[in-house]
């Protein structure tokens, strides 16, 4: 096998060759595995501040790996199957939120989600208070630090627009806090 670059799906970096001569080729099943281990934490705290809630989110973000095991093949070709991966969950996220819109009959229960414990609280709840896409870019966008184009990719919409919901997302914010909103959207 011929190795002109060094990919994730080559080297363990876990493993003693990593960065030597040698190189570790992984079965489907290790990278596979490698992969979910490496990607999965970050994805359900993604998909929390999305649907805030810790069940929701690991629920979304297992179905997000369930359709990533079956593409697998394909998509572990990709130069970034998180981004895959990712959009994957942040749909199926938003089409949760939908449906649960969607439920006039169903009462939500006053079980507020746990949240990681270096968030602001109102900040938080002001987040759930935007709509999905919005509160996707801010996610994506502040916590993530994800750069635009790869924000617009996963919500399936131009870099244009992508910069559109951030900016709405950030005036109802402030409106929310009660603070002025800056130029900057640093």
């Amino acid at each position: 096998m011929k190795m002109d670059t060094l990919t994730w799906r080559t080297i363990d970096p876990g493993s003693s060759v990593y960065g030597a001569s040698e190189t570790h080729v992984r079965s489907v099943d290790e990278e596979y595995a490698w992969f979910f281990s490496g990607e999965y934490p970050a994805l359900v705290r993604t998909v929390f501040f999305i649907v805030h809630s810790t069940e929701r989110a690991e629920d979304i973000a297992q179905d997000a790996f369930m359709q990533l095991l079956l593409h697998w093949q394909k998509v572990s070709k990709y130069e970034r199957p998180d981004a895959w991966v990712r959009r994957v969950a942040i749909r199926l996220a938003m089409r949760s939120i939908r449906r649960e819109q969607m439920r006039s009959v169903v009462e939500r229960g006053s079980h507020t989600a746990e949240l990681p414990q270096s968030i602001d609280v109102d900040l938080a709840n002001a987040i759930g208070q935007l709509p999905p896409r919005q509160r996707s870019a801010v996610v994506l966008f502040y916590f993530e630090d994800r750069p635009m184009q790869e924000i617009a990719d996963i919500l399936g919409c131009s870099v244009s627009t992508g910069w559109v919901h951030l900016h709405k997302a950030r005036k109802r914010l402030a409106a929310l806090l009660g603070e002025e909103v800056s130029e900057s959207v640093d």
